[in-house]
C-alpha cells in the first residue's frame, strides 16, 4: 500500500453472544485509499463486525483500532467522539429522518460533531451538490438512489478516515444500484479515506481491492478478478 496510513485493524478479535460464536481469531487491517469487501450470508458477522468498528458492540477479546486508537477501555463518550471525527457510515436503508430536508440529513451529522449551524449546512449543500442529490426536494420524495447518495453525504461531512458500508446497495434497483456502487467506490481514491463494505452481492464485491468471505468466525480471502 506504499505510504497509505492504516485507517483501521482488528487483531484476533473473538465476539460471542449466548453460547454461539460469530467471530473468532479474526484480524483485518485496512488502509487509507483502499476498499475492502466482506462477503457472507446473513448471520455470518458481517454486521456484527461493523458494529465492533463503530464501537457499538465490544469483542470479548481482542483488539480494534481506529486511526491507532484502541477502542478497549475507552469510555462511551470517547468511543463516540472518535466515531463522530473519523468514521462514516452508510446504512441499508438509508436511516435517513423523513421530517428533515436532505441537506438537514446530511448536516445533523457535523452538528453533532459540534460545528456551527450555518457552516453545516453549507457544507451539507455543497456535498450533495457534488453528489448530484436535489436540495429542493423532500427527503421522502427522494429516490431511492438518492436517499444513499444523501446518506453517503451525511457519512462524508465529518471527512471521516474509515467509511463504512452495510449492504448499502441491497434495497435498490439495477441502475441505482450501480451509480451508488460507483460513488461508494471512488471514495477511496476522492477522499483518501479506508472503505469497507459488507455485502452479500458478489457483483459489489468485486469493485473492491481486496474482498474477504467470512467463514467460521474468520476472514478467507478471495481473488479479484
Amino acid at each position: 500500500m506504499g505510504t497509505d496510513r492504516v485507517v483501521l485493524e482488528l487483531c484476533d478479535v473473538r465476539y460471542e453472544i449466548d453460547d454461539r460464536v460469530l467471530l473468532s481469531g479474526l484480524d483485518l487491517t485496512v488502509h487509507s485509499g483502499e476498499s475492502v469487501a466482506l462477503m457472507g450470508p446473513s448471520g455470518s458477522g458481517k454486521s456484527t463486525l461493523l458494529s465492533l468498528v463503530l464501537g457499538l458492540l465490544r469483542p470479548v477479546s481482542g483488539r480494534v483500532l481506529v486511526r491507532g486508537t484502541d477502542l478497549a477501555g475507552l469510555s462511551r463518550r470517547r468511543i463516540a467522539e472518535l466515531r463522530r471525527r473519523n468514521v462514516g457510515m452508510v446504512f441499508q436503508f438509508g436511516e435517513l429522518i423523513p421530517e428533515l430536508r436532505p441537506e438537514e440529513n446530511v448536516a445533523l451529522a457535523a452538528l453533532l460533531g459540534r460545528a456551527g449551524r450555518s457552516s453545516a449546512l453549507d457544507r451539507a449543500e455543497r456535498l450533495l451538490a457534488e453528489l448530484g442529490v436535489p436540495t429542493a426536494a423532500d427527503t421522502a420524495r427522494l429516490s431511492g438512489g438518492e436517499r444513499q447518495r444523501t446518506a453517503v453525504a451525511r457519512a462524508l461531512i465529518n471527512s471521516p478516515e474509515v467509511v463504512l458500508a452495510d449492504e448499502p446497495t441491497g434495497s435498490l434497483d439495477a441502475s441505482s444500484r450501480d451509480k451508488v456502487a460507483d460513488l461508494l467506490f471512488d471514495l477511496p481514491s476522492t477522499r483518501r479515506c479506508g472503505l469497507l463494505v459488507a455485502t452479500h452481492d458478489e457483483s459489489i464485491a468485486r469493485r473492491a481491492d481486496r474482498v474477504f468471505r467470512l467463514h467460521e468466525g474468520g476472514l478467507v480471502p478471495e481473488v479479484v478478478n
